[in-house]
C-alpha cells in the first residue's frame, strides 16, 4: 500500500502526541502518527504513580491521566493514526517502510518526518554481571509493567541495582505490594534520579541506598538465590575484600536508558556519542533536512513535561519547514559543553526565528556542585548571560534560556560552563 503525507510522526508517546497536536494546531493538515504498540501513550500507562504534569498542565497527574489529556485531544482532531504498526526503514528522501496486520506492507512518502521513538532500558548483558542465568532478573520497567499492567508480582525479596528514577519508583511499588527491598545499590557516589524520587520512594520507606556499590555476581539455579555485592573506588573498580552476600529471589536493574535510534542510524543520521541521540539544531532538525527528533529519542529526559514541550517545538517548526519560511544565519553557532557540562542539546543553532524570542538549552552536569552559576560564554570569552543555581547534580537535568538577541551573526560558538558563584553575586 502506498501513502503520501505532509508529516509522519514515528512514535505515539508524549513526544509524538504533542508534536502531532502542535503541528495540526499550526495548520499542517495531512498528518500520520505511527505507533508500534496497541495503544497510544507510550510508557505512560504503566506509570500509575503521580508527579506528571506539574510543569506542563500545572497539575499533579498520574501517567495514565497525563496521557489521556493528549489522547482525548488527538481523537478530536483530523490526525490519521495507525497503531500496532512497526516502522522497519526510513530512507534519506523521506520514504518510510512499515508493516501491520491489517494493511500489510506500507510504503509511505512524507515531506517531513518526526522521530519520537523514545528509549529502552539497558539490560544485564550491557553491564556484564558475572554468574548464572536464573529466573528473577528483570529491568525495572519490565517489573513495572508486570505489576501495573499484567497484575503479576515479580518476587518477594528484592535487590535493585541502580538509582535511576524507575528503580527508585519500583522500590516503593514493590514495598507497597508486600515485597521486601533489601537494598538499592548505586555504583556512582550520587543518585542518578530525581531528588524528589529519592525522598518519596526510598527515604520515606526506609529503603537503604548504598552508593559506590555494585553487584559482582548473581547465583542461583532455577531462580535467583543470592547476589554478591562490593564497594567500588573512584575509578568504579571493585575494592577487594569489600564483598558481601545478600539473599534474594529478584533483581531489578535500573542502570540507564538508551535512546531508540536504530532507524536513525540506518538512515545515516549522525548521533551524539554522549546523549546517544541525533545531533540537532534549535529546531530539533537532524543533519537530514526535514527529519526532526524530539523526546527521549534525542536525549533521556527527567520529566514527561519536558518531552511534551519539545514535541511542541517540533510540531511548530515542521509547519515552518513545509512552508519554506525559514531564515538561515550567516553561519551556524556551535554549542560547546564547557566546565562541568556533560552535553548540551541542541548542539548547534542554524536559523533566525523572528517569532521565537528565546531558545531553551538542556544539559546535564558531570558532578554535583553547590552555589554555582551556569554561564553562556561567546567565542571571545565574554559571558553573555549567567544563571544562578543553588545546586547542580548529574541526576537532574538543567535548562536555561538563551535570548536570541544575544546571538549575533558573527558568533561562531557558544560555550556553556558551570562556575562558582562569587561573593559579590550572592
Amino acid at each position: 500500500m502506498k501513502l503520501e503525507y505532509d508529516l509522519v510522526i514515528i512514535g505515539g508517546g508524549p513526544a509524538g502526541l504533542a508534536a502531532a497536536l502542535e503541528a495540526e494546531k499550526n495548520g499542517v493538515e495531512n498528518i500520520l502518527l505511527l505507533e508500534r504498540d496497541k495503544y497510544l501513550g507510550g510508557i505512560l500507562f504503566q506509570c500509575i504513580h503521580n508527579g506528571f504534569g506539574l510543569q506542563y498542565f500545572k497539575e499533579d497527574l498520574t501517567g495514565p491521566e497525563y496521557a489521556d489529556r493528549f489522547i482525548t485531544q488527538i481523537n478530536n482532531h483530523k490526525i490519521d493514526i495507525k497503531t500496532e504498526t512497526m516502522v522497519v526503514k526510513i530512507t534519506p528522501n523521506k520514504q518510510i517502510i512499515a508493516l501491520n496486520r491489517n494493511d500489510g506492507l506500507l510504503c509511505i512518502k512524507a515531506r517531513a518526518i518526526v522521530l519520537a521513538m523514545g528509549c529502552r532500558e539497558r539490560t544485564r548483558e550491557a553491564i556484564a554481571i558475572a554468574g548464572s542465568r536464573p529466573a528473577g532478573i528483570f529491568t525495572a520497567g519490565t517489573a513495572q509493567r508486570y505489576i501495573n499492567i499484567e497484575g503479576y508480582m515479580p518476587g518477594r525479596e528484592v535487590v535493585i541495582l541502580g538509582s535511576g528514577d524507575i528503580g527508585m519508583i519500583m522500590a516503593r511499588r514493590m514495598t507497597l505490594e508486600g515485597a521486601r527491598v533489601k537494598a538499592v545499590l548505586e555504583i556512582m557516589p550520587f543518585s542518578t534520579g530525581l531528588t524528589r524520587n529519592k525522598v518519596q520512594c526510598l527515604d520515606d520507606f526506609d529503603i537503604p541506598l548504598r552508593f559506590n556499590h555494585t553487584i559482582t555476581r548473581i547465583e542461583g539455579e532455577k531462580r535467583v538465590e543470592k547476589v554478591t555485592i562490593a564497594q567500588v573506588d573512584k575509578n568504579l573498580q571493585v575494592i577487594p575484600g569489600t564483598e558481601e552476600e545478600i539473599s534474594c529471589d529478584t533483581i531489578l536493574l535500573s542502570v540507564g536508558l538508551i535512546p531508540e535510534n536504530e532507524l536513525t542510524k540506518e538512515v545515516g543520521i549522525k548521533l551524539d556519542p554522549i546523549t546517544g541521540g541525533p545531533i540537532v539544531n534549535e529546531n530539533r532538525e537532524t543533519e537530514i533536512e526535514g527529519i526532526f527528533a524530539c523526546g527521549n529519542v534525542l536525549q533521556v529526559y527527567d520529566l514527561a513535561d519536558y518531552v511534551s514541550e519539545e514535541g511542541e517545538i517540533v510540531g511548530k517548526v515542521a509547519k515552518e519547514y513545509l512552508m519554506g519560511k525559514r531564515r538561515y544565519r550567516s553561519q551556524s553557532v556551535k554549542i560547546i559543553p564547557g566546565e562541568n557540562i556533560g552535553y548540551v542539546v541542541p548542539q548547534h543553532i542554524d536559523f533566525l526565528v523572528p517569532d521565537r524570542k528565546k531558545i531553551k538549552l538542556f544539559m546535564r552536569v558531570k558532578k554535583t556542585e553547590e552555589r554555582v552559576r551556569i554561564n553562556l560564554i561567546d567565542d571571545k570569552g565574554k559571558v553573555l548571560s549567567s544563571y544562578k543555581k543553588g545546586i547542580v547534580t548529574p541526576g537532574e537535568m538543567e535548562s536555561v534560556y538563551l535570548p536570541e538577541v544575544l546571538l549575533k551573526d558573527r558568533l561562531k560558538s557558544l560555550t556553556v560552563s558551570v562556575g562558582k558563584e562569587d561573593k559579590e553575586q550572592r
